[in-house]
């Protein structure tokens, strides 16, 4: 007798079919998909002139030079610590000044974080920074 061998049928998976299912669902769900634009929050911007104010407000100036000196209202104050120029503004928090900052260009900024921090550590809630035109700064 003769038998038939066994051999093995490799099974034939054929994908174009599956592939065809998958652009189909994703046509479906580009149709159907909301596509809304997201909330923007609205923010009113506040504008500015480049007119001084009329009034004339009382300040204080605090000059920062290139070494990291201070200089509060022309006197020179001889320490570079935080508390020693704490102390020297301890005056502007019974009036209602604004400190004006005049720091050199070349004035490292924790030098400037030191005037902002003695400012805070005595109240002073009007700080502004002194700037230069561009026009002044190139004239020799």
């Amino acid at each position: 007798m003769k038998f038939k061998k066994n051999t093995a049928i490799e099974p034939d998976i054929n994908l174009i079919p599956f592939i065809d299912v998958l652009l189909v669902v994703l046509i479906f769900l580009m149709l159907t998909t909301t596509w809304s634009r997201f909330n923007e929050m609205n923010v009113s911007l506040p504008s500015a002139t480049a007119q001084g104010s009329t009034e004339a407000t009382p300040s204080w100036v605090v000059v920062v030079n290139s070494q990291g000196t201070y200089a509060v209202n022309g006197a020179k104050i001889e320490g570079r610590t935080l508390q020693d120029l704490s102390a020297a503004l301890a005056g502007l928090r019974k009036t209602d000044a604004t400190l004006i900052i005049k720091a050199d260009a070349s004035a490292s900024h924790q030098s400037v974080v030191n005037v902002l921090e003695a400012a805070r550590m005595n109240g002073v809630v009007k700080i502004a920074f002194a700037t230069q035109n561009s026009s002044q700064a190139n004239k020799p």
